[in-house]
């Protein structure tokens, strides 16, 4: 456990938040807006202080100069689909635990969509690569979609919380969620694992208010940080959002600090 433990103070750069850009959307929707120079983007957003960004495999060509450990640090994902497949929400592994150490990665995350007629075999990955792990000393995220065919289940407390548990039993170190729409019962979520639970950003957003009250209302219900692509990589100012979400996990942090 030595090297996994090392790996995940290293995500731990700022505070006990962890603040985490997603920008493997290249290959689930295309080249958008945000995404064409992944190196820029990845610099801004560690100038405001991001923890780390999450990759397919060979955007890490491009980043070996950004990420150090004076920087922030890179998650290698493992799976993928795209939006042009008749099975969009059926994840594959696509590269290795191994792969990912060889790239220099901190951690490497995976895709599950639960409720998908294509889940068991999701399930099966995920437990796969989190016994590969455990093997390597690797951190595992495990990003948990609740994407049954019925849209309002991906935001249901319940159905939310059993996504974190599996996440959770299968051996994943961190999980993202989506966010469920109040603190009262994302409490529900947070109350039913012992493991950092993150928070997607999901589309993008129409106000910087609004996503910023997700993020305090998340914190209020024990949140451990966030994992937010869109609305940061898209924003006009991706630096100087960064920053604000900084701020609002590291006071959060130091509330934790003087409640102790």
């Amino acid at each position: 456990m030595l090297g996994k433990e090392t790996r995940l103070r290293r995500l731990y750069r700022h505070s006990n938040r962890l603040l985490i850009v997603p920008m493997d959307h290249g290959v689930s929707i295309g080249a958008v807006e945000g995404l064409k120079n992944i190196a820029a983007t990845v610099q801004a957003v560690f100038d405001g202080k991001a923890d780390a960004v999450i990759v397919h495999k060979g955007l890490t060509r491009y980043l070996h100069k950004l990420a150090d450990p004076a920087r922030g640090e890179v998650i290698v994902h493992l799976s993928a689909s795209t939006h042009l497949s008749p099975a969009p929400n059926r994840k594959e592994l696509v590269s290795s635990v191994q792969h990912a150490l060889r790239l220099g990665a901190t951690a490497v995350s995976v895709h599950v969509n639960l409720g998908d007629p294509h889940e068991p075999d999701m399930l099966r990955d995920l437990g796969t690569v989190a016994e590969e792990c455990e093997v390597w000393g690797m951190p595992l995220l495990a990003m948990m979609y609740v994407r049954g065919g019925d849209p309002g289940s991906e935001f249901d407390p319940v159905k939310i919380a059993h996504a974190a548990r599996v996440a959770e039993e299968l051996g994943a170190d961190l999980v993202k969620v989506n966010y469920t729409g109040s603190p009262e019962t994302f409490r529900e979520v947070t109350s039913s694992v012992h493991i950092p639970v993150l928070i997607a950003g999901g589309p993008k957003m129409g106000s910087l208010e609004e996503l910023l009250d997700m993020i305090q209302g998340a914190l209020e219900a024990g949140a451990g940080g966030v994992s937010i692509g869109r609305n940061i990589f898209q924003a006009s100012e991706p630096t100087a959002l960064v920053r604000k979400i900084r701020d609002l996990l590291d006071a959060e942090a130091r509330c934790d600090i003087e409640r102790r």
